[in-house]
């Protein structure tokens, strides 16, 4: 019981650690066993991340707990070539590469039907750090004076309770509780367009907390497929009340709608293949969604930054696919790979899409996973796993030529991640 307590509170104090995740800015997976299959875990039992993936799957982990950490390494760039006035062309790369991601499950049997558990998890979030650029002073590629950077941290916790509705179908409820932290530099040269010009840029770290729930259902249709089904509700967050003349509807930033369905096949004794389908509703979203340059163009106080038209990050939403196979190579051996694939929901082109993307360039789509989990001798599991995304880039004209500048912009960005977790059985 001491190990468990010493657990949770690890995991409490670094789950939010900040990261920059790979579908927009959700992870590719959750869960060490999920991220070794490209996050395909929507119809698999076997862990405690029921309440990240599908909590109706955790009546069917048995008593464990979970225990792992991620070493998740991104690279990101941006350019900006042809811009007329020479102070803000310049190519930077972020300073922040390396971030430890931890995850955390619990699962107890209260009966033979009944289980209730918690997942702790980290549900994505935005970090970067540019060096100032460019030939006229000490400005940075947004136009404003010292680094550019942002940072935010999310952590999710997850209570859940999952029941056998008979022997081959279950159902499960995890309400959400969300913790984010967000702070931003650099961004000077925004604060005569905002609502509020004193709560856009340089104002340290501030909070926002909220919930939201998720409900899912898993059924095995036969010896060899299993389905799975799972919806999370928009997260309804406090606003960011330091940054309120920054996002639109004054600070807001909520939690995305998403949901996801899965199917799982023994395709033999020893082999299963896993698909799922995710879909992350982030135009639902205004501080996400609103076009880039709503607050650039000139159309008054009802456009300025932090109002509800106010420019956002004009991402799309998500529709992304996960493929997962899973190989018991031996009693005590378990190998893993996946592929998973997303169309980036930043897609450049026009002006509404690139610039303010230059802190948060969430634009990888090709993963490729593999992962492992040897079965020790006390029956006690570790876990590996390792996923590589693509280098990918988007390139659309900048929206600083609405203030006199103007050029192309050019975000790239590719990611590893390996991660290590400790799973017991009790």
């Amino acid at each position: 019981m001491k190990l468990k307590k010493i657990a949770v509170l690890l995991v409490l104090a670094g789950a939010a650690a900040p990261v920059f995740a790979t579908n927009g800015y959700f992870a590719h997976g959750y869960g060490m066993k999920a991220k070794g299959m490209g996050g395909a875990a929507t119809a698999v039992t076997g862990d405690t991340f029921g309440g990240a993936n599908n909590p109706a799957t955790m009546v069917w982990a048995g008593n464990r707990m979970d225990v792992g950490v991620d070493l998740f390494m991104p690279k990101r760039s941006a350019s900006r070539q042809g811009n007329p006035g020479a102070a803000g062309d310049g190519s930077v790369e972020s300073d922040s590469n390396e971030f430890l991601v931890p995850e955390f499950g619990y699962n107890k049997m209260l009966n033979s039907n009944m289980s209730a558990g918690v997942t702790v998890y980290g549900n994505g979030g935005m970090n970067t750090d540019f060096p100032a650029t460019g030939s006229a002073g000490p400005n940075n590629l947004l136009l404003g004076s010292g680094r550019l950077g942002v940072d935010l941290m999310q952590l999710i916790i997850a209570p859940t309770l999952s029941y056998k509705l008979n022997a081959n179908h279950s159902v499960g409820i995890s309400p959400l509780f969300g913790f984010q932290r967000f702070k931003v530099d650099g961004l000077s040269a925004f604060t005569p367009l905002s609502s509020s010009s004193g709560d856009v840029t340089n104002k340290g770290d501030d909070d926002s907390t909220g919930w939201g729930v998720r409900i899912g259902w898993f059924g095995k249709l036969s010896d060899t497929v299993s389905l799975g089904a799972a919806y999370s509700s928009r997260m309804r967050m406090s606003a960011f009340d330091q940054y309120k003349g920054l996002f639109a509807e004054g600070g807001d930033f909520d939690i995305p709608e998403n949901y996801n369905f899965g199917i799982a096949v023994k395709a033999t004794p020893s082999t299963t293949v896993a698909f799922d389908i995710q879909q992350i509703n982030y135009a639902d979203v205004k501080s996400i969604a609103n076009p880039v340059a709503n607050s650039l163009r000139g159309l008054g106080a009802t456009y300025a930054l932090g109002t509800a038209n106010g420019s956002g990050f004009a991402w799309r939403d998500m529709t992304v696919f996960k493929l997962g196979v899973e190989h018991e190579y031996s009693k005590n051996l378990v190998v893993r790979a996946g592929y998973n694939y997303g169309k980036s929901p930043v897609r450049g082109g026009t002006i509404d899409d690139v610039t303010f993307n230059i802190i948060a360039p969430a634009v990888v789509e090709h993963h490729l996973t593999l992962g492992a989990t040897l079965t020790l001798a006390d029956k006690s599991e570790l876990t590996v796993s390792y996923m590589h995304a693509f280098s990918n880039s988007v390139t659309g004209p900048s929206a600083t030529s609405l203030l006199g500048q103007g050029g192309n912009e050019t975000l790239k960005m590719k990611q590893d991640s390996i991660g290590i977790a400790y799973g017991i059985k009790y």
